[in-house]
């Protein structure tokens, strides 16, 4: 009995994920995120939605980035479980509480001297791109925005990719007090990258498995 139960665990299919196949997606595109945001940080660089958010939070008070990520995103879990069900919330919680934890420490085993912001943005979007797609191929994220713009979408029939650009621009203009027009402008292009890295790879059709 204990052997098939372990077996159920492993097992997967073409169009579904095992619990282990879900477990190292969330640990694998946590670890990624979290080697993005340190390319991110070490050129002093920003980022949209509440990693955006966080980096804001992080650079005006001195509060760790973790522990600014996991707290912005606290209020999108109502959403995400309203909109998206309760599977994808407990697996969005596991994937920011783990970035969270992560980034806490991931200073202690790596450390980078220098970063140029433009290497930076080219880097660590492509970098938190790739972790993201894994999060979505296994039906999680790292929570913010994207959920409050399709509950505001369902809610009031907003367009969703509108809204999401209105809070991106908002944090974009908060970022002029904490950081120079050069880094914004590096900012924006590590998003560029990192949008245009899930926009091209990351499409229903071409990935099924739940």
């Amino acid at each position: 009995m204990a052997s098939n139960a372990f077996a159920g665990l492993l097992n997967s299919s073409a169009d579904r994920h095992s619990l282990f196949d879900d477990a190292q997606g969330i640990v694998a595109g946590s670890m990624l995120a979290v080697l993005g945001v340190t390319l991110l940080s070490g050129a002093g660089l920003l980022a949209g939605g509440t990693a955006g958010m966080a980096f804001l939070a992080h650079y005006a008070t001195g509060f760790s980035f973790g522990l600014c990520f996991f707290v912005v995103n606290l209020p999108f879990y109502y959403l995400a479980f309203r909109r998206l069900g309760l599977a994808f919330t407990i697996k969005t919680f596991a994937a920011i509480a783990l970035t969270s934890v992560l980034s806490e420490f991931v200073s202690g085993f790596i450390t980078i001297a220098h970063v140029d912001p433009i290497a930076g943005a080219l880097f660590g979007g492509l970098v938190i791109g790739a972790g993201m797609l894994a999060l979505f191929r296994h039906r999680a994220s790292l929570g913010g925005i994207g959920i409050l713009a399709l509950y505001l979408q369902d809610r009031f029939g907003w367009r969703a990719g509108f809204v999401q650009l209105g809070f991106d621009g908002i944090i974009l203009a908060l970022s002029f007090f904490v950081a120079t027009p050069f880094i914004i402008a590096c900012s924006v292009l590590g998003a560029i990258v990192l949008n245009l890295t899930i926009a091209i790879n990351h499409r229903k059709d071409r990935y099924i498995a739940m």
